[in-house]
């Protein structure tokens, strides 16, 4: 049975009214436009069939392994390989954060690199009992799509939620296929 969201009393009418009685729309359409980072500025595009040629990659999920060797796995698994670039995405749309998801991903290869890791966040956190719009973590939630896109998916390896230390749940360890 499909849950009703909750009926909002006179008063929460009231008490929001009152909130917003001074709110006034900007004039200015204006934004500040943030500067990307020199890391998801794309230099170069890749065609992933120059990448891999194999067999029909199958998609990843989450801390899956198969493509490894056992040891490079465990390895990769405890967070022991160097972390050689990072993408923090809090604070980014989710247009803004696919582009640069894409482009980080494509340059870190490009730069021959073997482990990166993306900093997503864990999204907000309320019980979903509570709230009718439960939808928490889009970016959490979508990164691991786009990882396995058929733009990005030729160029990894693996990926792995990373070590508390390095954010936990709201991160991931990106492994990346070499340059060859």
């Amino acid at each position: 049975m499909k849950k009703q969201p909750p009926k909002i009393s006179k008063e929460d009418i009231d008490l929001w009214q009152e909130t917003v009685q001074d709110v006034q729309q900007t004039k200015s359409k204006e934004y500040i436009e943030k500067p990307l980072p020199e890391s998801i500025i794309i230099r170069n595009s890749i065609n992933p069939t120059s990448v891999y040629q194999g067999n029909p990659l199958e998609e990843l999920s989450i801390g899956q392994t198969n493509n490894i060797d056992k040891k490079t796995a465990q390895k990769f698994k405890r967070g022991e390989f160097k972390i050689e670039r990072r993408l923090d995405l809090h604070g980014f749309t989710e247009n803004e954060a696919w582009d640069a998801v894409t482009n980080f991903i494509k340059n870190a290869y490009l730069d021959n690199l073997r482990c990166v890791i993306i900093v997503t966040g864990k999204g907000l956190s309320h019980p979903d009992d509570e709230d009718y719009m439960p939808r928490r973590g889009i970016l959490k939630e979508k990164v691991p799509l786009w990882l396995n896109s058929k733009e990005l998916r030729p160029l990894i390896l693996s990926m792995s939620y990373a070590q508390v230390k390095d954010g936990g749940s709201g991160a991931l360890y990106v492994l990346l296929r070499r340059k060859r």
